[in-house]
């Protein structure tokens, strides 16, 4: 059995020469013919060991549809018609049928011409042969279809079936001949009659023809799995000697050079950008702290050890829980140990810090409304509480100064009311009947919770005359007088109406922030302002920042809003601190035993920090005879809104508390009763690196201005403390004096593509407050060029004023436009809309691996942008259930909000008269559209899990929540969303791409290395790029030179008019009526 193989074949499988017309298939090779038990034969070889060249078939067996006419081998006979009998078939033909000048070619053409008509397949069914005949293909001999019929080959067919120019002689001749050959007939050996004789069957092409079918119904893991195990099966069959060697790779190598796609990366760069123009005033990068060598630099870089320890040890705590834990298996199960699932939905009921346990008392909590609120806010009317408010007090005095000034700097604390009264007094001072008194804001949260407030004070609805506005929600109407807004939603705005006309009074809030759209609209203010002199700007600040804004704006006047502030003893700290967090638990617990009465706030970096600071300070002060109570409560951004409002509430008796925030509580938050304050000094800064194009989450130090911010929020309700645990000298001399602003640290691509489309053409022209780095406008300028967004010239493209239209950064704006092109654009919006959404997938502390699983359930291995159009698609279907949610650990309120998000980019898509198409489930489409907007961030598999970036070469890694994550093979090529630094560079939301639409779609950077093309090759087509770039560029210099003089000569002839028309000359103007025909005068 070592010499034979089995082989099946399935009813898509046509066999050529038997089915649609393939007689005329090329038939120079044998192929193995099919035989009882599915076996096939394997080549005869002569004594010598070389094969044996068989005559070419005449004509198929498989063909003939009677059995009569096929007969078997014996021994003694080769099977087939003898010469005798063919040449009595031949007579008797010509005999009937005489056709003069007619050729004999070997054949009874009567014969071929009746076969030639029939067109059957083949297929296995219960070892049945049949033959189904259809019409035969155009073009044949004869092209008659023949009866439509199924005939079985196992019985003798009928003699009606039979062609009508046999006559009995023939047909005896026929049947003695073939049932007098052999069973099996031994047609291996001789073609002339073998039934798969003509059929040209190429095993290898048809699986190629399969595989390619079922391209679209596995996945890319499928895929790899079934070629490793027919490796390993192959690999077995060989080694057992049962295999046939011939047919089997002895090169297990998947990385086989040959076989793979090698892309060439270029380094072009468009003329604008070839260093002789200058697009900033700031030459020199902004480092992140100001002396990278000192101690709180060095401290910040190395972290927290106490953090460390903590992550290390819950790693070794789960790695022992995995391989001890029995729970499940058949030794669980006979000792009684339950499952696995059973102890986590204990756990999650029942268990101490359980997510529904938590949830469930919150919301009990919530309903008694015990101490929800402060007890200012229950004891009070609103109006009561506007009243009080420092900054009613000075209503008059503040509405003096802005009638006054066109732009006013007001300087108020956080509370003192600066937010929620100041359009209340422009409202009632009148300002509305001139236009829309608008308020920006530099958080969405803010916009609408004081919205909110503004409308309940004033007892409307909110939505008609107060509305707010953010990204992707509107809700306001024709009846909003007051509107607040983000400061992005302003400066959209700008884009339709240049002068916002439509506002008469415009206040900046909280602008000592230095939010990257904050200044761009200090910039874009200052314009607008000279075109119109009834605009009213009002600028609103804390303490800090504000000389530098009324400077900007020509020493406007200051307004300072008294507070009610009370005066805070500032502690340094005598030595440096290494470990920050274990130096704040210290603090923590040296507070609560020592000091008296009042609560605690802690500023910390982020929420790993902050957890292990709670965890701790609880351990420590378990350990502890009879302490205090202290009621420990976390708050950083991620958390949900519910669960940091109860930072507001009331503790109970004889129990102090203690909050660890982020810098969140700086300014946006109010606590009451907080009279001690634990600055750590640092805090998680997001710094984008130009030269490697990722943003990194940084712990740097902070900055003076923000210190003693911190600091103040000591003395709100009576005397406080603030315990700095860096030393003095740190804070004067490794602390900036204020905090760099947003524009000189981050990405400014969507920034520089709003400027473009507003009209600003040179950039060095704009009056930014604070100009950012020429490294980081290059590069955000080469990635606008590489979308398309910008020519060679830097101006404005087609495409890049059809991508300024979305809200949302240049490469996803791209996505949706090129979505059109590809027939995506159904699914893109989908995948769009969950990118600008937090992550939807719920990771609770206590429950990681039931998480784990359950985000595995909605992987698609090509894709994690598949995988979030598959999470979108089956909350859809489960009808966009909580519950659903909540069961598929996944954010309910991040999918809600990315199902309106979707809806608002559908009514932009229609604006722009795009059509809605769906792709259905052609995810390839998919994967190529998203490729058409990341190109540019392309990497390349380096090595064992490693990927290295095409452009900048910077190793990087796949995160561990990507669906690509341990697929057990890595893709060649992919692009990413973005990428973070925080332990490793991890690239976030990750989508395999073939290399050929990467050369495809970004030829600026890329090309398919093609055999025999060499280095020299590389440089004359660079080479040939940079002659290109250059003489356009000459072309548009040219252009300008022409346009200057056209202005400079239309300024003349103005200037000459008007000099002509001051002259008193006696009749000028007479004679100029007298000849009006000439065309002459002025």
């Amino acid at each position: 059995m070592s010499d034979f193989k089995r082989i099946k074949f399935t009813s898509s499988d046509r066999l050529p020469g038997t089915g649609n017309g393939d007689d005329d298939a090329p038939r120079d090779r044998l192929s193995p013919p099919r035989a009882r038990g599915g076996l096939i034969f394997p080549k005869k070889k002569d004594n010598n060991g070389d094969s044996v060249t068989f005559k070419k078939p005449a004509l198929p067996s498989s063909s003939l549809s009677s059995k009569r006419e096929r007969r078997l081998d014996t021994p003694s006979h080769g099977g087939g018609l003898s010469d005798e009998a063919r040449q009595r078939l031949l007579d008797n033909k010509a005999r009937r049928h005489p056709q003069p000048n007619s050729a004999y070619t070997g054949r009874s053409s009567s014969l071929k011409r009746h076969i030639s008509a029939r067109d059957n397949s083949v297929q296995e069914e219960d070892d049945d042969y049949r033959v189904r005949s259809s019409s035969s293909r155009p073009g044949r001999a004869d092209a008659t279809p023949s009866r439509s019929r199924v005939a079985t080959l196992r019985h003798p067919t009928s003699r009606g079936l039979l062609p009508s120019d046999y006559d009995e002689e023939s047909l005896s001749a026929l049947e003695r001949d073939w049932y007098a050959t052999d069973e099996l007939g031994h047609t291996a050996g001789d073609e002339t009659h073998n039934p798969f004789g003509t059929t040209s069957y190429n095993f290898e092409e048809a699986e190629a023809k399969l595989q390619a079918r079922m391209t679209n119904r596995i996945s890319m893991r499928a895929k790899a799995k079934q070629q490793d195990s027919e490796l390993w099966e192959n690999n077995r069959l060989m080694t057992s000697g049962v295999g046939q060697a011939q047919e089997l790779s002895l090169n297990f190598d998947e990385d086989d050079d040959e076989n793979r796609v090698h892309l060439l990366v270029h380094d072009l760069t468009p003329p604008f950008l070839d260093g002789r123009n200058v697009f900033t005033h700031q030459r020199d990068p902004i480092s992140a702290v100001r002396d990278p060598q000192s101690d709180m630099a060095v401290f910040s870089r190395k972290g927290s050890q106490l953090v460390r320890e903590r992550r290390q040890q819950r790693e070794r705590q789960k790695q022992n829980r995995d391989a001890l834990s029995i729970a499940g298996t058949s030794l669980g199960n006979v000792l009684g140990v339950k499952d696995r699932q059973d102890d986590d939905a204990d756990s999650a009921t029942s268990g101490e810090g359980g997510v529904q346990r938590g949830a469930s008392k919150f919301s009990e909590h919530m309903k008694k409304n015990s101490g929800g609120a402060s007890k200012f806010s229950q004891d009070k009317s609103l109006r009561e509480q506007r009243e009080s408010l420092p900054a009613f007090a000075v209503r008059e005095e503040i509405l003096k100064v802005i009638r006054d000034n066109q732009v006013t700097v007001v300087i108020g604390e956080t509370g003192s009311g600066k937010t929620t009264q100041l359009t209340q007094f422009l409202y009632e001072d009148g300002y509305v009947k001139r236009g829309i008194i608008g308020c920006t804001q530099p958080r969405r949260v803010a916009a609408m919770s004081v919205a909110k407030r503004v409308s309940e004070e004033m007892s409307v609805e909110l939505g008609g005359l107060v509305g707010y506005a953010i990204r992707f929600e509107d809700c306001t109407s024709s009846e909003t007088v007051i509107k607040y807004m983000t400061d992005g939603v302003l400066l959209r705005e700008s884009l339709q109406e240049s002068d916002l006309d439509k506002y008469s009074c415009i206040i900046m809030d909280e602008a000592h922030e230095r939010a990257l759209n904050t200044d761009v609209l200090m910039g874009l203010f200052k314009k607008i302002l000279a075109r119109r002199r009834d605009l009213k700007l009002i600028v609103t600040s804390a303490t800090m920042n504000a000389d530098r804004f009324s400077k900007f704006y020509g020493n406007a006047p200051q307004f300072t809003i008294p507070g009610r502030t009370f005066p805070v003893d500032v502690l340094f700290s005598k030595s440096p601190c290494e470990d920050y967090v274990d130096a704040a638990v210290k603090q923590i617990l040296t507070i609560h035993l020592q000091q008296g009465p009042g609560d605690i706030l802690v500023f910390m970096t982020g929420q790993e920090d902050i957890e292990t600071t709670c965890e701790v300070t609880a351990q420590r002060l378990a350990q502890l005879d009879d302490p205090p109570k202290l009621d420990i409560l976390p708050i950083y951004s991620q958390m949900p809104a519910d669960l940091q409002a109860r930072i507001f509430d009331k503790a109970e008796k004889d129990t102090r508390k203690v909050i660890v925030a982020t810098n969140i509580a700086e300014t946006s938050l109010t606590v009451d009763g907080i009279k001690f304050v634990v600055d750590t000094g640092y805090s998680k800064l997001k710094v984008y690196n130009p030269r490697m194009g990722m943003d990194t989450l940084q712990i740097t130090p902070i900055s003076q201005a923000n210190a003693n911010q911190r600091s103040g929020r000591a003395g709100r309700t009576g005397p406080g403390i603030a315990y700095r645990l860096y030393t003095e000298s740190a804070f004067r001399n490794e602390f900036y004096i204020q905090n760099i602003p947003e524009i000189q640290r981050t990405n400014l691509s969507n920034t520089l593509l709003l400027l473009k489309s507003l009209g600003v053409k040179d950039l060095m022209e704009f009056d930014f407050m604070d100009p950012p780095p020429a490294d980081t406008m290059t590069s955000s300028l080469y990635d606008l060029w590489a979308l398309g967004a910008l020519d060679n010239t830097g101006q404005l493209t087609a495409l890049g004023a059809k991508m300024a239209s979305f809200p949302m950064e240049p490469s996803l704006s791209k996505l949706l436009i090129m979505s059109e092109q590809y027939e995506c654009s159904e699914e893109m919006l989908t995948i769009v809309s969950m990118l600008s959404v937090p992550n939807v997938f719920y990771r609770p502390k206590e429950r990681q691996e039931e998480s784990d699983a359950a985000r595995e359930k909605f992987f698609v291995p090509e894709s994690d942008h598949l995988t979030l159009l598959h999470v979108y698609h089956q909350w859809k279907s489960n009808g966009y259930s909580d519950s659903w949610c909540m069961r598929h650990f996944l954010h309910p309120k991040s999918l809600r909000r990315a199902r309106e998000i979707r809806q608002q980019l559908l009514d932009i898509v229609t604006f722009q008269k795009m059509s809605i198409v769906s792709c259905g489930m052609d995810w390839d489409i998919v994967r190529k559209c998203v490729c058409s907007g990341y190109f540019h961030q392309a990497a390349k598999v380096k090595g064992l899990g490693e990927y290295v970036n095409l452009r900048t070469s910077v190793t990087i890694q796949l995160h561990p929540t990507s669906a690509l994550y341990g697929l057990g093979y890595l893709p060649d090529y992919v692009v990413y969303h973005e990428l973070i630094l925080t332990s490793k560079e991890f690239m976030s939301t990750v989508t395999a791409v073939d290399p050929h639409w990467l050369a495809e779609l970004g030829g600026v950077f890329y090309s398919v290395k093609e055999k025999g093309y060499s280095s020299r090759l590389k440089r004359k087509t660079e080479r040939e790029f940079s002659r290109k770039m250059e003489i356009e560029a000459q072309f548009e210099e040219d252009r300008k030179a022409q346009d200057r003089a056209k202005e400079a000569l239309s300024h003349a002839r103005t200037a000459q008019v008007k000099g002509m028309a001051g002259i008193s000359t006696p009749g000028l103007f007479r004679a100029r009526t007298q000849t009006p025909r000439t065309g002459r005068g002025f």
